[in-house]
């Protein structure tokens, strides 16, 4: 036996019922949008004054770094994603260095595997040591995991023009080649 077919909704009532699900999709969506904004994020105190050892222990500073775009990396020999994207940031860089491009890797890891680590897989950036000191950094620009890979873009002027978490692509880098 079959059970009796419901009469369709008088077209005023299924009206009503399509704007109010508009409104709730919309509504859903806004909030969404909303929660999920990009928002800028201050430059951390004292960033351009920061100091850095290489991992040869030679110090340098972020201040050499102002006044042109900068990629920083933050990475770690630990990471398969951090190591999966620096032939692909080293290209880039080799690409757009005569452009004034710069790189900047922050290692959250030890000297000594950083060291074994570009024996093997020379990289022509700059390579700083962070530590975990370099965690922190990276929440304060905005990883508000903490996680790796993560990598933050700087505009000539010094203020951050882009952010990723994760591993990076090649289409993030083309983007992010015609930013100044």
């Amino acid at each position: 036996m079959q059970a009796p077919e419901l009469p369709a909704a008088p077209p005023k009532r299924r009206w009503a019922l399509g704007a109010l699900a508009a409104t709730a999709l919309g509504a859903g969506l806004g909030a969404s949008w909303w929660r999920n904004r990009p928002t800028p994020v201050p430059l951390p105190t004292g960033l351009w004054a920061r100091q850095w050892n290489s991992p040869q222990g030679q110090a340098f500073g972020m201040q050499g770094f102002q006044g042109r775009p900068l990629l920083v990396n933050f990475w770690a020999t630990w990471c398969p994603p951090c190591i999966e994207e620096l032939p692909l940031i080293e290209a880039f860089y080799q690409q757009n260095k005569s452009n004034g491009w710069q790189v900047l890797g922050l290692a959250v890891d030890k000297p000594e595997r950083v060291q074994t680590f570009l024996t093997s897989t020379p990289l022509s950036f700059a390579i700083g040591m962070a530590g975990l000191e370099g965690t922190e950094l990276s929440r304060a620009l905005g990883n508000l995991t903490g996680s790796l890979p993560f990598t933050v873009v700087f505009a000539s002027d010094g203020q951050i023009s882009q952010r990723k978490l994760g591993r990076i692509t090649q289409m993030d880098l083309d983007q992010w080649r015609g930013l100044r």
